[in-house]
């Protein structure tokens, strides 16, 4: 079954690297897809986890879109830097 969640953050194939890499690592991802230009996670997998997919992309710096505001989205944007940059550096 496939979902998608739209996230904030996303700049570039590092981000997108990292959020492919650690939601492979789920085990209810099977696969999942990154669309850099409108912030879009396409995951294949189990939606009845959506809520662990989500848990990790806020983990990672890379918030539900609408869902983080004042300093819990400028700590949100902070880590989003911090994994796109081990996603450019694993590239």
């Amino acid at each position: 079954m496939a979902y998608q969640v739209s996230v904030e953050n996303i700049k570039c194939g590092g981000c997108a690297g990292t959020i492919k890499k650690r939601l492979n690592e789920l085990d209810a991802v099977n696969d999942c897809e990154v669309d850099i230009e409108n912030g879009i996670v396409s995951i294949d997998g189990d939606e009845s986890h959506k809520d662990e997919v989500v848990a990790l992309l806020l983990k990672l710096g890379y918030p539900e879109s609408g869902t983080a505001e004042g300093i819990a989205a400028a700590k949100a944007k902070a880590k989003s830097f911090v994994s796109c940059a081990v996603g450019r550096m694993n590239s």
